[in-house]
């Protein structure tokens, strides 16, 4: 598995990786988006939805659970784009005997969402946020996407200082499944 660490220094840096990832995808991709609050995960995905010619905005749909959007791919197909953000998702009640996946997959599919996961249609791509349980479990084939965003002295960024769309991120890409480790996703360096 060829795993790639980029250093992204600008909210525009985030944005431009964001669409050169899109540049790339095709229907039934999916793609995992991880890394603590702040990181960049929203600025990606805005960036991702330019890429894939979305007009509307780019918003993190935590309180909504998923935003489904369509625009067209690289090859001026039509794309469906499914963003989700599985950050509320994943409660403690849980039934006797159920695992934290299991719980998460019941909520998946009481939203609708598990099809999507296990099998995305030909123009649909999922963009997941904050699901490295469920997307684990339901996409063998991904994309992993982790951003860190290093405080402190080292990092860029003072510690207790207000959060910005700038500073340093670490981006590590990590593709999974034979679909992304035949795509090399040391280019995005470029």
């Amino acid at each position: 598995m060829e795993q790639t660490t980029l250093e992204i220094p600008t909210g525009d840096d985030m944005r431009d990786l964001g669409r050169r990832v899109a540049s790339l995808v095709r229907g039934g991709d999916v793609l995992l988006l991880s890394g603590p609050l702040g990181a960049g995960k929203t600025t990606f995905a805005q960036g991702f939805g330019a890429g894939l010619g979305i007009d509307g905005p780019i918003v993190s749909p935590t309180f909504t659970i998923a935003r489904e959007l369509d625009g067209r791919f690289a090859d001026g197909t039509p794309a469906h784009l499914v963003h989700v953000d599985a950050y509320r998702l994943g409660g403690i009640d849980y039934e006797p005997g159920q695992d934290s996946i299991g719980r998460l997959l019941d909520e998946l599919e009481s939203l609708g969402l598990d099809e999507e996961l296990e099998d995305p249609g030909a123009s649909t791509v999922v963009l997941m946020e904050w699901g490295e349980q469920m997307a684990a479990a339901l996409a063998q084939e991904r994309l992993e996407i982790r951003i860190e965003r290093p405080v402190g002295p080292d990092g860029g960024d003072v510690a207790g200082a207000e959060l910005t769309g700038d500073g340093t991120r670490i981006v590590t890409l990590t593709p999974i499944g034979r679909r992304w480790e035949s795509m090399p996703v040391a280019r995005f360096a470029d």
